[in-house]
């Protein structure tokens, strides 16, 4: 077997001082994730002060089913990133070259697949959602925009997923950079001198996907030997591809019931009137750079965990899981109540209208200042991920968030209508899925435990 070498792009996570490494590998995550989420934040900054409160609402409306699609093939890349972490913690280059080029491969031609089904389902699926009809128009336009470029997000995403996988956050923020810049300058461009309104802004957001998605494959195909990617051997290796799903399935299955239950909640949300869809879509965009905290510290603990894993560092293990779970709990804590505080200065500047900023912020006051907890459930449903306990964590998640929220706003939420009453449901889930998590992971552990030992005694018998 070969042994791989770490190049200057990449971090071995198996050794030296930990807490550090999880720093340095988790701010590049972060300010690429806040970049990414900037997309959508831009649009809704420049609808809110150059369009009506209608066009705002129709890309809010539109929010939460883009990022369902997206979550599910989010989902899939972790499958993708937990395999190709495993075999470079492993020093395995023959399955580390396979995992890369059958991970190009499905993003490729899945994105294909899906932006012809969401081209054809999105307006029969934003009527059900109850969207308004004088919104409907042009929540339509922006999504049939957005789906065009969704393969050149997707081949981003699990791209970036696999230079994750081996240390490299630095790079995705580089191009997430220019493309970010780009896309401030289309939209508004578009929207201000070409008065181009919602289709402005898709425009501009698709251009950037398409620019952050050649800037990275370009990188790959120049990238240290072990982890190059190469036109000629992108193919689906069928028996990974299967382990692979063993993982991404359940993770996507998990991400898109999460983002059902958030469809229903947005159908809720749509019943309030436009004026609540406008402060919802405004407070967010701002959650949104909050969750980038959380959702860092997911793929972080995916990485570390998944690389020790591969390296039968059993300690490591858990002061990977340890290291993570303190700082996503601590930053979500500080960002969230510093949100808070200043949430109303953060909501003017994407929508200065007074009643849109008090609809914002009554979903605020539940959501901000308990964003900790969910610190917590991400970053140990990552853990489980990288432990290849993808199904008990989606079941965990479907029954303990999905189902519970559903249960809540059929059940409570009629007898206690207001934003407060209907958003408390989520720290709620949060909680409860936390701790059926950790009743997980202490046996998934235990089991992790016994396999290296035996693994141990039979290299010391050969």
């Amino acid at each position: 077997m070969a042994t791989l070498t770490s190049g200057k792009n990449q971090m071995d996570m198996c050794s030296g001082p930990l807490f550090s490494k999880i720093v340095l590998f988790a701010i590049p995550l972060m300010l690429s994730t806040a970049l990414q989420l900037i997309f959508h934040a831009v649009d809704v900054m420049v609808i809110g002060h150059y369009a009506s409160h209608e066009s705002m609402a129709a890309v809010g409306a539109t929010g939460t089913l883009n990022v369902m699609v997206v979550n599910i093939f989010g989902g899939l890349s972790a499958g993708v990133g937990v395999f190709v972490g495993r075999y470079y913690g492993a020093h395995d280059q023959r399955r580390l070259s396979r995992s890369i080029h059958t991970g190009m491969a499905f993003a490729l031609w899945g994105g294909i697949v899906v932006t012809i089904l969401g081209l054809l389902a999105v307006k029969p699926i934003l009527i059900a959602m109850q969207t308004p009809t004088e919104i409907l128009p042009k929540a339509c336009v922006y999504s049939w925009i957005y789906y065009s470029a969704l393969p050149f997000q997707l081949v981003y995403n699990i791209g970036s997923a696999i230079m994750r996988a081996v240390g490299d956050t630095k790079r995705p923020l580089y191009y997430l950079t220019i493309a970010g810049v780009c896309n401030v300058i289309l939209n508004l461009f578009f929207v201000i001198v070409c008065k181009m309104d919602v289709a402005g802004v898709a425009v501009a957001t698709a251009i950037s996907h398409v620019i952050s998605a050649v800037l990275l494959v370009r990188a790959m195909l120049n990238n240290e030997k072990n982890i190059r990617f190469y036109w000629k051997k992108m193919g689906i290796d069928s028996s990974l591809m299967k382990d692979m799903l063993k993982i991404g399935i359940p993770a996507a299955i998990q991400s898109s019931f999460f983002s059902l239950s958030n469809l229903i909640i947005q159908s809720s949300i749509n019943s309030f009137g436009s004026y609540a869809m406008a402060g919802s879509t405004t407070e967010g965009v701002v959650e949104s750079i909050l969750h980038v905290c959380s959702v860092s510290f997911f793929h972080t603990s995916v990485a570390f965990v998944a690389q020790n894993r591969g390296a039968g560092n059993y300690k490591r293990v858990l002061h990977s899981i340890y290291g993570c779970l303190a700082c996503a709990t601590g930053l979500c804590t500080i960002v969230g109540w510093s949100f808070y505080i200043f949430g109303s200065q953060l909501m003017a500047i994407f929508n200065p209208d007074p009643k849109v900023i008090d609809w914002a912020m009554q979903r605020a006051e539940v959501m901000f200042t308990t964003y900790m907890l969910l610190g917590i459930m991400e970053t140990l449903n990552g853990t489980l991920r990288a432990l290849g306990y993808a199904f008990s964590s989606m079941i965990i998640t479907l029954f303990g968030a999905c189902i519970f929220r559903v249960f809540w706003i059929w059940t409570v939420l009629p007898h206690w209508r207001s934003f407060f009453g209907l958003f408390v449901s989520y720290p709620i889930s949060w909680i409860m899925v936390s701790l059926l998590n950790w009743a997980v992971l202490y046996y998934g552990l235990k089991m992790l435990k016994k396999e290296l030992k035996e693994k141990q005694k039979k290299q010391l018998l050969s």
